[in-house]
This record gives structure tokens, sequence and C-alpha cells, in this order.
């Protein structure tokens, strides 16, 4: 006895620790070092043991009181114990009481499973739709198609053949689990699993259905309507309750979710709610100011430049964005950046023109303007 740990040691709790904190500190040692998930290793069993040993002792209120008085001398065969789990009185049936209430469904014991033959709901189906730019800002009704599964006319549902009808599995007794026991080392413990037989159904089929093979379901095209709300994002989901899997045992349709797909617009580009584009002005729109017209999902609108205008100013034109999914009445802007084409080829009066411009914006007379340079010939000449 004299080389064993101090329990509280070996449980990595204070000696003030109350019921709760050492059945945690047990629960975490014990699924770290159980013989189950350790197969092998006489370290991790021994520690196991030790664990075991502690808390067995630290959980129980009189072997407490005598633990913290004498230490482990009170389990010897002097101070008041008896043989057992390697000195003191251990009852094993008590510590499978423990061991169930600790690890529960972790390993099975002593707490019911839910059964598996209740109703259950249908998986959900996802698939996807491509739509135009302008769809998504207005909303707008489609139509997909694909394969859904519907109950079995020639059976309705049940999965035998016609004129026969399921049987209650034998194995489970229309459970759909069957419990197993088996030893540990703390006692009996109880296993629940899925029925091998059934599947967890609760029911044998003995002659299946010849149009769905038993499952009950066949695989039918169908068309879907899909209402496409105005304001959509590339990349959303739309659910459309009870279209998905069918459930099983009287389980509700699960969803379909269609993703919606947007094309990108050769004009425009959308951030949230607002809406971006370009728009060109020549130079002397931009100088003198005019009005000219800007494409929008709406239409063309006039927009009156200021003069002076620069190149890359940004306008915003108020509710002529997308709608909001939560509130279509409340619409983002259109925010349009107004670049200034330069002329890339000029004849010599317009060239003439520009230089008289130039000449005026700095002031300088037409009499007084230097002689326009001439460019030079292959050989020197003018």
């Amino acid at each position: 006895m004299a080389n064993k740990r101090d329990y509280y040691e070996v449980l990595g709790v204070p000696k003030d620790a109350d019921e709760a904190t050492l059945k945690k500190a047990y629960r975490q040692l014990a699924k770290k070092y159980h013989p189950d998930t350790n197969s092998g290793d006489a370290e991790a069993e021994a520690k196991f043991k030790e664990a075991s040993e502690a808390y067995a002792i630290l959980s129980d209120a009189d072997k407490r009181r005598q633990y913290d008085q004498f230490g482990h001398a009170a389990f010897e065969g002097g101070a008041g114990g008896g043989a057992g789990f390697d000195g003191f009185n251990f009852n094993m049936g008590d510590m499978g009481d423990i061991f169930g209430d600790i690890f529960g469904d972790f390993f099975g014991g002593g707490r019911s499973r839910r059964n598996n033959n209740g109703p259950m709901r249908g998986a959900n189906i996802r698939t996807g739709i491509r739509i135009t730019f302008e769809e998504a800002v207005f909303g707008v009704e489609k139509e997909i198609e694909l394969n859904l599964k519907d109950t079995c006319t020639k059976c309705n549902g049940s999965g035998a053949k016609a004129g026969t009808t399921k049987q209650t599995c034998t194995k489970c007794n229309g459970k759909g689990q069957v419990v197993y026991t088996q030893q540990s080392l703390f006692g009996m413990v109880r296993n629940v699993q899925t029925c091998p037989d059934c599947n967890g159904t609760g029911s044998i089929i003995k002659e299946k259905c010849p149009d769905c093979y038993g499952s009950g379901y066949i695989t039918a095209r169908k068309k879907i309507e899909v209402s496409i709300p105005a304001g959509i994002d590339d990349g959303q989901s739309i659910r459309i309750k009870g279209k998905g899997e069918p459930g099983t045992n009287g389980g509700e349709r699960g969803d379909l979710l269609v993703e919606v797909n947007v094309s990108r617009h050769p004009m425009f580009q959308r951030q949230d709610t607002n809406i971006y584009s370009t728009m060109p002005i020549s130079f002397v729109t931009a100088a003198l100011g005019g009005t000219i017209r800007i494409k929008t999902v709406d239409g063309e609108v006039e927009y009156d430049v200021n003069p002076g205008t620069q190149t890359d100013s940004r306008v915003r034109l108020k509710n002529k964005g997308v709608p909001s999914l939560r509130n279509k009445n409340v619409r983002g802007d259109h925010y349009v950046t107004l670049v200034v084409q330069v002329p890339e080829k000029l004849n010599e009066e317009q060239k003439e023109a520009l230089r008289n411009f130039d000449n005026a914006m700095k002031g300088i007379k037409p009499e007084d303007a230097p002689p326009e340079k001439k460019k030079k010939g292959k050989f020197g000449r003018s």
C-alpha cells in the first residue's frame, strides 16, 4: 500500500471536490484509459483501474470520510477494511451502477436509446438553377424537372407484394432494436444496436413488390414550379417544403433546396443591393456639361452632367439598384462611373481647333501662337 498514489491526485481534483467534479474527472480518465479503446495496453489498463478505485472510494461518503481520516490504511486489514480491490471491500454490483451512470450511451449501458422504428423525416434534396441578372433583380417563376420518389401505387407504400403483408420481425419483436449484454470489468453492460434482420424497421417483407422492389417508393420525373423572389443573389438557395426524399415509418418528406446561379451581365456588376456600371462621355460633354442617357435595369434614364466633370467621377441614381429580399419596396442604388473619352483619330481641322483651344486656355492670342512644327520626312526634308 505504501506505493499507492493519493486518490485525489489520481483524479486530479482538490480535497474539497464535490460529487459532480469527481464524476467529471473520472469520466475523462475512464474514457481515455478504458481497455476497450486501448486494447493490449497494460499501462492504460493499470491507470483505468487506479482511477476506478479512486472514484469508487471518493464517491462513497462513508469511505471518503475513512480515507480522509486514515488514508489508504483505512482499507487495510487493521483500520477497518476487508479484502477486495487491492485491499478494500469492493462491490462489483455497486461499481456497475456507477459505471452505467457515468458512461450511459458511450458504452451502451444503463440508458435507453431512441427507437429507430419511429417516424423519421426524409432527407433534403439539392439541385441548381441558372437565371439572368435581370431575373435575379426582379424575380421570376421557373420550372425545373428532376427525379423524385413517390409512393408506389402497386403496394401503397408497404413494399409488400399485392395480397401479402409485412411481418413483425421475430428477432426484435417489431422494436427495430436488439439488446446485447456483455461482461466488463464492472459487471454486465447493456449494448443496444439496430436489428440486423429488419435494419431497424421492425418488419420483414417476405414477398417484395415487383414495382418498387420492397422500398415502397418509385422514382418518377416531375416538374416543380420555383418562385424566385426579387433581389436574390448568386449562390443563395430557395427551400421548397415537402419536395425532398420521403420519410420512413410515417415521417414527413424532406425539403427541396434549389441553389440559384446568376449569370454575369456584360455591363452591370452587383454588390449587395447596389449596382455598378461605367459610362463613357465625350470631352466636350465633360467640359461644357450636357444631358446623357444612362442604361439601368429599369431602362434608360436621362442625367445632366455638370460642366467641368472629371474622368472617373461617380454619380448616384437613387433607387435604381436591387430590391431587398426582406422588403421588395426597398431598393439599392445604381452607381455610374463617368469616363471621359479622348479622341484617337483627328483630322487637320479638328487638330487646329484643339490647338486654338489649348492656346486660349494658356492666354495666347492666335497671332502670337508659335508656328506649327511640321514632321520631317525620311530624308530630313519637310
